[in-house]
């Protein structure tokens, strides 16, 4: 069975110093998922300070240490699994029926995920406008619009991170709706985290590959 990319992360909450400065290990996870999937993956020292949470004195230079190949350890981990085609979704994450999902990891594990992705709209973007720019036959050739897949992810992992509000931006008939949808809802998200793989792929055609760069940073 291969290892989940968010079993790379154990070790560091096991360290009180690290731990205290960090979201949670889902929240963590999620976010290096966002890192992994950019079109263009920036530089460690460029995403690495997006999870830390606060800044800690007790920290010391072994720690960082530590710490930083954590992360890249995961974010190895994330790309291979992109790779290879295997999950991303940790264990815990996936819906099982008659568990209150909304209070959950993979809420965590999608928080971490949107907020990286923010962090990240600049990169996107500049992907979209240089495969944009490609001659059309150099396009990869698809029967949905690359911007309405990204929409349909986007509004699918915002929903399901934060459900409760969600709910709260509807009307009577759509909270209903909603609410009645939400199994089918959580059952498509793997799916979904793959079509969002695949266009980031996609649109990363347009730019340098990336990949030899995070896979050869240690000797």
């Amino acid at each position: 069975m291969n290892t989940a990319p968010i079993d790379a992360l154990a070790q560091v909450y096991e360290n009180q110093n690290l731990h205290a400065v960090l979201p949670s290990k889902h929240e963590a996870d999620g976010m290096i998922f966002a890192v992994a999937a950019a079109p263009e993956i920036p530089m460690p020292e460029a995403w690495m300070p997006w999870l830390i949470k606060q800044s800690s004195s007790v920290m010391v230079d072994q720690d960082v240490d530590a710490l930083a190949d954590v992360l890249m350890n995961t974010l190895r981990a994330h790309l291979m699994a992109m790779r290879d085609s295997n999950p991303n979704l940790p264990s815990a994450c996936y819906f099982r029926p008659g568990i209150d999902i909304r209070q959950s990891t993979v809420t965590q594990w999608l928080t971490g995920l949107l907020y990286a992705h923010q962090q990240l709209e600049s990169v996107w973007q500049e992907a979209w406008d240089r495969y944009e720019k490609q001659p059309p036959n150099e396009q990869t050739s698809q029967a949905e619009a690359p911007e309405k897949v990204l929409a349909r992810c986007l509004k699918l992992f915002s929903t399901l991170a934060n459900v409760e509000l969600a709910l709260a931006q509807r009307n009577d008939v759509q909270k209903k709706m909603l609410q009645e949808n939400l199994p089918q809802l959580w059952q498509q998200l793997p799916a979904m985290l793959n079509e969002y793989v695949t266009l980031a792929g996609e649109l990363a055609s347009a730019l340098p590959n990336q990949f030899e760069t995070f896979t050869q940073t240690k000797t």
